[in-house]
């Protein structure tokens, strides 16, 4: 995890007066505040080019509200979120869960609150950035295993087979040498040789000579 010193803020708020007590209060920690974004628009823009490590999210701001962006940021390019706002209530606390914010705040925040809130949503996001590495490495997996077993015919259930020519019938009712059938259905490649008993049979001199 990035060091306390070293944590760069972008802060997208539209209220003047309470962009300024949010900037007074990171820098009393000692972040650095890298962008500062009046909707959520112009947000997505400064994570985009200025890569941070956190973002404190406005809810309610022209253009682009804080929920859409924080979803697009996620979508693009994945960095913690804390959600500001003015409200607390579930229904916000689950749909800012749902779209990728890793804590919330209740404006106007203590510099304490945005301290820890950041700690929080950097931890989670960690979490969650090991999580979504982990599914798409069980969904490659996944994906190589089908082709695989595409690729891999296995002959199954009952095969309808000639009693006496021993041909088999396809699935449109045709009839097929065995080794065709096969061929067709499988990986398997035949090499032709001959038995014993058919040497016997059908080249008799052999059997004489030895």
């Amino acid at each position: 995890m990035t060091s306390q010193n070293s944590i760069k803020v972008v802060v997208a708020e539209d209220d003047f007066l309470v962009r300024k007590m949010i900037i007074k209060a990171i820098e009393s920690i000692g972040l650095e505040i890298v962008g500062l974004a009046a909707n959520g628009a112009e947000a997505i823009e400064m994570v985009t080019s200025l890569k941070p490590d956190v973002v404190l999210m406005d809810i309610q701001m022209p253009s682009v509200d804080g929920l859409e962006a924080t979803r697009q940021i996620q979508k693009s390019c994945p960095v913690p979120v804390v959600i500001l706002t003015a409200h607390e209530t579930q229904d916000l606390v689950t749909k800012a869960s749902e779209v990728g914010a890793g804590a919330y705040l209740v404006k106007p925040p203590s510099a304490q609150d945005i301290e820890r809130s950041i700690t929080i949503a950097m931890a989670r996001h960690e979490d969650l950035m090991k999580l979504r590495e982990l599914y798409q490495k069980v969904e490659s997996q996944n994906k190589e295993l089908e082709r695989a077993l595409a690729e891999n015919k296995i002959l199954q259930g009952i095969i309808p087979i000639c009693m006496f020519c021993k041909q088999i019938r396809d699935g449109e009712g045709y009839w097929n040498q065995v080794e065709k059938y096969i061929s067709e259905h499988s990986d398997a490649k035949f090499s032709h040789s001959i038995c014993e008993k058919c040497i016997k049979k059908h080249y008799p001199e052999i059997e004489i000579k030895k």
